[in-house]
C-alpha cells in the first residue's frame, strides 16, 4: 500500500516537540502496520526518565506492543537511528524506515540499507533545524545522547 510518509512523519514530529518541552532531546518515533494504523509512539526521554536506553524508536516500539512480524511494520523517526535503534530494526526485521533527516546524524543508514531494509529518507528542514537548534543550545546532552 503507498503511503504519504510525510504524514504518518507528523505523529514522530509531535512526538518530538513534546519531548524539548519537556526538557529533552527532541527526537521522536511511531510504529505503523502496512495500512499506516498506529501501533505505538514515543520519542527520545532519556532525560526526562535518566535512562539511556529511552530512545524514540524504543520507545514507541515497547509502547506498540508485541507483533507476530515486523516484516511489513513502518518505523518513523525524526532523525536516522543510531547504531542501538539500528540494532532493534535489524533484530525484529522491520521492513521500512521513514527518517525525518539524516543531516545531523546519519546513524546506521547505510548498514541497515545493506541489510536489506528499506530505508526514506524524507529529508524534512523541520526536522533537520529542530534538532539543530537543540545540539547548538546543549552539545554536552547530544553527545552523551550519540555516545561520544
Amino acid at each position: 500500500m503507498k503511503h504519504d510518509y510525510s504524514e504518518l512523519l507528523k505523529v514522530a514530529i509531535l512526538e518530538a516537540r513534546t519531548g524539548l518541552e519537556e526538557g529533552g532531546i527532541p527526537i521522536g518515533a511511531a510504529l505503523f502496520d502496512r495500512d499506516g494504523v498506529l501501533l505505538g509512539r514515543g520519542r527520545n526521554r532519556r532525560i526526562q526518565e535518566n535512562d539511556p536506553s529511552v530512545h524514540g524508536e524504543t520507545d514507541a516500539f515497547r509502547k506498540a506492543g508485541r507483533q507476530k512480524s515486523y516484516k511489513d511494520k513502518i518505523l518513523v523517526t525524526t532523525l536516522a537511528p543510531c547504531w542501538y535503534c539500528s540494532g532493534l530494526i535489524r533484530q525484529f526485521k522491520i521492513g521500512t524506515v521513514i527518517v525525518g533527516e539524516s543531516v545531523n546524524f546519519e546513524g546506521g543508514l547505510g548498514w541497515l540499507k545493506e541489510n536489506g531494509i528499506n530505508v526514506i529518507d524524507l529529508e524534512s528542514e523541520e526536522c533537520r533545524k529542530m534538532l539543530s537548534d537543540f545540539i547548538s543550545k546543549n552539545p554536552e546532552v547530544w553527545n552523551e545522547d550519540i555516545g561520544e
